[in-house]
């Protein structure tokens, strides 16, 4: 049985067990990395030569500590799988172990409060104007505010609980993990720009989604007007996953507790707080 057999066969098995936009990505990394080096391969023949072979492969194109973590993560429960069929005894490429990290130093791009009323004053879009608002001043995720319905709201109190899949066919999908599911307060100003969204759409649907109406906000609609924005006042873009880096990086420095911040930006663990942005 080939190697490229089995993966057909996994396929079936994976679909149903992981998220929609988590399978997507592991049909990616298969057909990019792992696929091209080991179709056609009798896989009762692999041995842990192969793994280490394809690790320095991997090594060498200088990928991300963190993206190399995940090929390796997606390689390992794929010979679980294969464990499952009789096919090993023991899990191979556990036994050979992770990528060995590499020192790395990722230095993220920030508005301060100055600079984001700047930008904020070009965007055009009232629309998304609201939606790097919310972002800025409440931390979330991308995914997380376009997949942001009237449902969601009840007051003062937002209900994080979607992701919305920034391709393919674009589906509400459920969050990162655990604790990206979340309650967050809002203050007067943000209750009152979502009103006037709501008025603006002139709907009282609540499936509508606060920033896009009955669709949600397209990504490359997005950056198109942040690109503008940036360029009109006079400042460095950054990304919009950058707009949540910012709330962190605001919140940290004025004292407020990192436990908190971490709960509020739906962390899985404080580490990872402190990993992102204590530098």
């Amino acid at each position: 049985m080939t190697f490229d057999e089995v993966y057909k066969k996994y396929l079936e098995y994976a679909r149903n067990r992981h998220k929609k936009q988590g399978f997507i990505i592991i049909i990616q990394n298969f057909k990019n990395h792992i696929l091209p080096y080991f179709t056609g391969y009798n896989i009762y023949n692999l041995t842990k030569i192969d793994i280490i072979n394809w690790q320095d492969i991997i090594l060498s194109k200088n990928f991300s500590n963190k993206y190399n973590a995940m090929l390796y993560s997606n390689f390992k429960i794929f010979i679980d799988y294969c464990i499952l069929l009789d096919i090993f005894e023991n899990n191979i490429v556990s036994q050979v172990g992770a990528f060995k990290k590499k020192i790395e130093y990722k230095e993220h791009k920030v508005f301060n409060l100055k600079q984001f009323i700047k930008f904020s004053y070009y965007l055009d879009n009232f629309i998304i104007r609201q939606y790097f608002t919310f972002m800025f001043f409440y931390g979330t995720r991308p995914s997380e505010t376009m997949a942001l319905r009237f449902s969601d709201i009840n007051g003062s109190d937002v209900f994080i609980q979607h992701n919305l899949q920034r391709k393919g066919r674009r589906e509400l999908d459920t969050p990162k993990n655990q604790s990206s599911i979340r309650h967050i307060k809002i203050n007067l100003v943000m209750r009152f720009r979502i009103w006037l969204l709501k008025k603006y759409y002139g709907n009282n649907n609540c499936d509508y989604f606060v920033f896009g109406g009955s669709k949600p906000l397209a990504p490359t609609t997005i950056d198109r007007y942040k690109k503008k924005a940036c360029k009109k006042a006079n400042l460095y873009e950054i990304t919009q996953h950058e707009f949540r880096h910012s709330y962190a990086t605001r919140m940290i420095s004025k004292g407020k507790p990192i436990n908190k911040v971490s709960k509020t930006m739906g962390h899985s663990t404080i580490s990872i707080t402190l990993d992102v942005y204590t530098h």
